[in-house]
């Protein structure tokens, strides 16, 4: 029996209970949403381990590949397609947001089954290797793992990367360190500051807020 949770997001029902009824048989626990606002409710409510995402979430609602970046942007919870839609220009998009895997209907059971045990084995890989980044904790080197830094201050020939408990120091410079973080997590707002998208608090046109620090924010700089 797999311990895992697997939320399914199609509006056609019959769609909807085959896929249900394959996971189950293969030992899943299953959640199911017709929409994406289900979807998002579900996904703050419950714990997911994997969502199958239907592109085609039906007329006047928001589509499937819609609802990925949004997974993706607020809950961080892997997702896979499973769709009609087989044009190139539907595929790019999808592609583009970053699922684990892309499966057109009509399926087969076991490539079903075969794309979520890969979906769940890749992302507990991901969960298991947290990116770093080599900073100076006084006269030590240290692996600060990325997700702890709220942002980073240049200071003359040092970068100060600040965080929740307290401040460590990289003798470099702010275009170089870019080179080394993930643009989908930290941003450059000016010349002399990058932060962490994830630990905004509030934002206005001149600047943002990370805990009790307000942070400028320049146009000009801003990436």
């Amino acid at each position: 029996m797999n311990s895992e949770v697997i939320l399914v997001v199609e509006d056609d029902f019959l769609n909807r209970r085959l896929t249900k009824k394959i996971l189950l048989e293969n030992g899943y626990h299953v959640l199911e949403a017709k929409n994406a606002d289900e979807a998002m409710m579900t996904l703050q409510n419950e714990s997911v381990d994997l969502v199958i995402l239907d592109i085609n979430l039906g007329d006047g609602e928001m589509d499937g590949i819609h609802l990925g970046k949004l997974i993706q942007a607020k809950q961080k919870t892997p997702f896979i397609y499973l769709t009609a839609y087989e044009n190139a220009r539907v595929i790019s998009e999808a592609v583009a947001t970053s699922p684990y895997s892309y499966l057109t209907k009509p399926f087969k059971n076991s490539d079903l089954v075969a794309s979520v045990k890969l979906a769940i084995i890749k992302s507990a890989k991901e969960d298991r290797i947290k990116p770093t980044i080599a900073v100076k904790d006084g006269a030590y080197q240290v692996d600060l793992p990325l997700e702890a830094i709220n942002y980073i201050e240049s200071e003359g020939n040092y970068l100060l990367f600040h965080t929740d408990v307290k401040i460590f120091k990289s003798r470099s410079t702010i275009s170089r360190i870019l080179e080394s973080l993930p643009a989908t997590q930290f941003i450059q707002t000016h010349r002399a500051y990058i932060v962490n998208k994830e630990k905004i608090q509030k934002y206005r046109s001149k600047s943002v807020i990370i805990g009790n620090t307000e942070i400028p924010l320049s146009k000009k700089d801003l990436l």
